[in-house]
């Protein structure tokens, strides 16, 4: 593989954040690529792996500079995407947080459980705390979120199987260092759907919610979806209690 190059745009840099490392001051970096392609998704530059003006595009370099710049400062690092898991700059990434000092929080979405198992077992790259998303009942995802393009459209077996395997993973980790995040998508997240993701989720997980936001869709369609409404959102999000304990609206 060639090297890397650290000033090539390679992700969106949020410089401080509060709310993307539970508990910890952070900086998180969204990476581009994905092999997904939820139709509610917003960062269609990212996904798509190109500029489309809609997010300034930073290099890895500035990305180090600020881990650098505020050391004692911040304590974590979320690395996001996209998908980070498919993005040669990840390890790159990682090993130069953890040298800083800093704990890593990898994002994903599950699908690729080799790749997540491989950095978990590996020590310069295990992260420290995994968030995985959930979008659907996981036989759904061969035809709502994978793209007509993959080998694995249609195949639902699939899904269901990496995605059980990716949440097994991620349950390996003590219960305040993961957790699983769904957005409240009307056509995708219905009581039957919550009641099929549940089945993957260990008892004890921390399921984390958040409301559909209709703007800037990948699928323009979407952008004419009402989201739920509060009402609506809670009575989902007690339904999901019901399975799993720790289910909340964040």
């Amino acid at each position: 593989m060639n090297e890397l190059s650290l000033k090539e745009p390679a992700g969106v840099l949020v410089k401080t954040t509060c709310v993307d490392y539970p508990g910890i001051l952070a900086g998180s970096f969204f990476l581009r690529g994905c092999n997904l392609r939820c139709p509610y998704c917003y960062n269609t530059g990212l996904v798509l792996g190109k500029d489309d003006g809609t997010q300034p595009l930073n290099t890895i370099q500035e990305l180090f500079d600020h881990l650098e710049k505020r050391q004692g400062i911040l304590k974590g690092l979320t690395v996001s995407g996209g998908e980070p898991l498919l993005n040669p700059y990840t390890p790159l990434i990682i090993r130069k947080a953890k040298e800083l000092g800093y704990l890593v929080k990898l994002d994903t979405n599950g699908t690729l459980p080799d790749e997540l198992e491989a950095f978990i077992n590996n020590p310069e790259l295990r992260p420290d705390f995994i968030a995985m998303d959930i979008k659907t009942a996981p036989s759904r995802y061969a035809e709502v979120i994978c793209p007509a393009f993959s080998k694995y459209h249609g195949n639902a077996e699939h899904f269901e199987h990496v995605l059980k395997r990716s949440a097994t993973l991620v349950a390996s980790y003590p219960p305040d260092q993961r957790e699983w995040r769904t957005v409240l998508v009307p056509p995708l997240v219905q009581k039957s759907d919550i009641e099929a993701m549940a089945t993957i989720l260990p008892k004890d997980a921390s399921w984390q919610f958040a409301q559909f936001m209709n703007q800037n869709c990948i699928d323009p369609s979407y952008n004419e979806i009402y989201p739920y409404t509060d009402q609506e959102a809670q009575e989902l999000i007690q339904y999901a209690q019901t399975f799993i304990k720790k289910s909340e609206l964040r």
